[in-house]
């Protein structure tokens, strides 16, 4: 087993005392946060009514949070350390609230929670408070990146925030029951892509205090033995600090944090020295103290301290038993207030001689509010790459190609502050000349030859590992500290992190709509592709739009959600997005060859309207339509305009108004979103009493959802993905959802009334032709030439 520094005992008599007093005074501030509204520093006898009517907060944890975090501010003291922390054990902010308060950050974002007695009463009393703040690091939680509201996300959130930022500790407290979730399981393998040349460092502590909720925690019931094997087979140095003596403990773990951010700065000096960017063997910390560490050893002849009951409120019901009430009180003064706070309340001067100042406090890291260090991206001119389209529908290109063009220089021009992420799916995805820039950061070991298209590389900047959990979870750190980038990855796989998009979304509402302090950060870009549509020979499996259903649940606020139909509008889209602040943008746009259809010209027109009539595609020439033919997405809108071409054929005098939808949410009224559409420009788009048929990447009820309100609703018939699909031809899985051209000819005959009686003969030759289809596509294993090339003709 890995021991800790030579000498055990660093802290004189002195420091010793004050270390432990100023650990008190978080454990004071913590439990105070959990039971009291009034009386803050007992300095009258404890009664009911100082104790909150609903207790609710979780103590477990934070004792040995506090105590990691009192010996970091030692150590950033004694070398002017840059430290950012992380807390992962649910629900454990009254340790980061804590020690937020007694730094005085807490109090100048929040004057009136002042260091004195009032201002920690109001402290005490807005904690799990109706009004007031949550149990976890919520973003009113002055040093934090990390709500954890949601477990598994640690980790890889400390890895986003260290890329890039050479100078920086993260210090991530792994609870150990966060850590038998997959996402934290997988984030471990995060330092095989920590280069010791140009990042910061992360140093984990695995803080094993033995209890979840109600059960026993994996890592804490296996042999020592079997869990340094483990995570030494993550490629860490593991560092043991056990017990339950503080005295003892606060020498093991002053020694060993020392030791291991000697070893940090040790690794750093070497490899930027020497230029030699070999993968290290960091150092981490398991911290191994009992769960509710100082507070009450048992309760009613029932074990508490170092078991499941300290996990949350460790004594329930003091408001109306005497004797609860009484063992509250004597937990509450074993930590002797009286000791720690002076008169006025304030904590006494040698104890606050102990944190750092300035931004060097961890509550007031800069990282930690990354919009404040967020530079604008340098960005290349997107018309640049724009496809060269002299004629609407001839000219055919794979848009996420042009598109890597495009990032790529993007990249050239931001190495130190601008990444793209994506699950080992770059080529797949058509991003390949990203590769031109910068290729896939990579620091484990090498093969000759990966040297043939392996585009491996320790200083890349493309961030591949088969973990949508935890790629996302790097990116969320990375643009929390202030950095931009970019995600690609298969649309029907996207929903792997549904949760981590909620979680990261509402960040971003709280901290956008009523946090003014807190300034904005690059916004999460989230490209989809390998789409629905077009999945030949991966099939059902890989056939779901739905995470479009997802991101809609969401404030309009914070997120955004866009369609480009051709290559020149998913450029013009990915600019503003990159551009962009404090949302999470969804690009959707396939990596297959699709005919292309708007000049770079017409493209930044038509995606800054984000909907809007395409003359050339219409046959209304101004006037009141027979229907309207509407589409968001690329197939939507080639089969849509396929559809409009064979109309025009049959009923040459058919009225056709089409329309393209690039951004989504502009189908939303006004009143619900403040870049939708007015009910007068809903109507001169979609009419008021004509049919609409809306052709729609995703599910059909989507566009039901945004625009149910509208006037026309009830003429606004939508086809969309109906969960119909194998191994299919592009036109056979259309068919079978009835996107297709064929389908939607026949939509348009059965519902305008004239083409009712006339159109029978056509309806019928129409579904010859879907027949024919199929069958050809089950004989030859491809769509017709007619239909693979297809081509618009005016």
């Amino acid at each position: 087993m890995a021991v800790a520094a030579e000498i055990l005992t660093p802290l004189s008599t002195d420091e010793l005392r004050k270390t432990d007093a100023y650990w008190r005074a978080c454990n004071y501030l913590s439990a105070g946060m959990i039971y009291l509204r009034g009386n803050p520093l007992l300095r009258e006898k404890l009664k009911p009514e100082h104790i909150k009517n609903r207790l609710l907060g979780h103590w477990g944890s934070d004792p040995g949070q506090s105590f990691l975090w009192v010996h970091l501010n030692r150590l950033i003291k004694k070398y002017d350390l840059n430290v950012l922390y992380i807390s992962g054990p649910g629900h454990g902010a009254p340790a980061t609230l804590a020690n937020s308060y007694l730094e005085g950050r807490y109090s100048e974002v929040y004057p009136d929670k002042s260091r004195d007695e009032a201002g920690m009463l109001k402290f005490f009393r807005q904690f799990s408070f109706p009004g007031g703040i949550g149990s976890h690091c919520t973003p009113e939680t002055p040093g934090s990146i990390h709500e954890g509201g949601e477990l598994g996300y640690s980790l890889s959130h400390g890895y986003g925030a260290a890329f890039d930022n050479p100078d920086l500790i993260v210090t991530v407290m792994v609870g150990d029951g966060e850590a038998e979730t997959g996402p934290l399981a997988t984030s471990w393998h995060s330092n095989k892509f920590l280069n010791p040349i140009r990042d910061g460092a992360v140093l984990p502590v695995l803080h094993l205090n033995g209890y979840k909720i109600a059960n026993p925690t994996i890592l804490a019931r296996i042999p020592c033995e079997e869990l340094e094997a483990l995570l030494k087979g993550y490629g860490h140095r593991p560092y043991f600090v056990e017990g339950n003596d503080p005295s003892e403990m606060h020498q093991k773990m002053a020694a060993t944090l020392e030791q291991c951010v000697l070893e940090i700065r040790s690794i750093q000096q070497r490899a930027r020295s020497t230029v030699d960017a070999a993968r290290p063997q960091w150092p981490m910390i398991v911290l191994r103290s009992p769960k509710g560490w100082t507070g009450p050893k048992e309760v009613d002849g029932h074990k508490v301290e170092d078991f499941w009951r300290a996990h949350q409120v460790p004594v329930l019901d003091p408001v109306t038993n005497k004797k609860s009430l009484s063992i509250v009180e004597g937990w509450l003064r074993s930590y002797k207030p009286e000791e720690l706070f002076d008169a006025n309340g304030t904590l006494i001067a040698e104890l606050q001689e102990l944190a750092p100042s300035g931004a060097r406090r961890i509550s007031a890291n800069p990282h930690a509010n990354g919009g404040k260090l967020r530079k604008e991206l340098e960005m290349p001119d997107f018309r640049d790459y724009a496809v060269d389209v002299k004629s609407p529908g001839t000219t055919y290109a794979p848009p996420t190609d042009v598109l890597a063009h495009f990032l790529a220089e993007v990249m050239r021009r931001n190495m130190n502050s601008f990444r793209v992420f994506g699950p080992d799916e770059t080529a797949s995805n058509r991003l390949t000349p990203i590769y031109a820039a910068s290729k896939k950061t990579w620091l484990a070991e090498y093969k000759p030859e990966d040297a043939d298209g392996g585009e491996l590389d320790v200083s890349g900047r493309v961030m591949e590992m088969l973990s949508e959990h935890t790629l996302e979870g790097w990116f969320e750190g990375y643009v929390l500290t202030g950095r931009h980038g970019l995600l690609s990855t298969y649309e029907a796989f996207v929903h792997v992190i549904d949760s981590m998009f909620n979680q990261h979304a509402k960040w971003l509402e709280k901290s956008k709509k009523e946090l003014d302090w807190r300034a904005p950060v690059p916004s999460i870009n989230i490209l989809i592709t390998s789409l629905v549509w077009r999945q030949d020979h991966n099939g059902f499996t890989h056939q779901d739009p739905g995470f479009l259903d997802v991101v809609t649940n969401k404030s309009r606020d914070v997120v955004r959600i866009y369609l480009p139909p051709d290559a020149n509008c998913l450029l013009s889209v990915a600019d503003h997005c990159l551009r962009s602040r404090d949302y999470v943008n969804v690009i959707v746009a396939d990596k297959q060859e699709h005919v292309q259809y708007l000049n770079m010209e017409d493209a930044v027109t038509h995606c800054t309207k984000g909907i809007g009539i395409w003359e050339w595609a219409s046959t209304d020439d101004g006037a009141d339509p027979d229907a309207v033919m509407a589409c968001a997405g690329d197939i939507a809108t080639m089969e849509s305009l396929a559809a409009v071409q064979i109309l025009k054929k049959h009923f040459p005098d058919l009225k056709i108004r089409f329309v393209n939808v690039v951004d989504l949410f502009r189908l939303m009224p006004e009143s619900e979103h403040p870049h939708g559409l007015s009910d007068r420009d809903f109507d001169s788009l979609f009419t008021t009493d004509k049919p609409v048929i809306f052709n729609f990447h995703s599910y059909a009820s989507l566009i039901h959802k945004l625009t149910y309100r509208r006037r026309n609703h009830e003429n606004i018939h939508v086809r969309g993905y109906k969960e119909k699909g194998n191994i299919n031809t592009p036109l056979e899985l259309a068919i079978l959802n009835q996107v297709d051209r064929f389908d939607l000819s026949i939509d348009v005959i059965d519902r305008v009334p004239r083409l009712r009686p006339i159109g029978a003969h056509v309806k019928e030759w129409l579904k010859d032709q879907i027949i024919e289809s199929i069958n050809f596509a089950h004989t030859e294993g491809i769509d017709k030439e007619e239909i693979r090339n297809w081509k618009w003709a005016k």
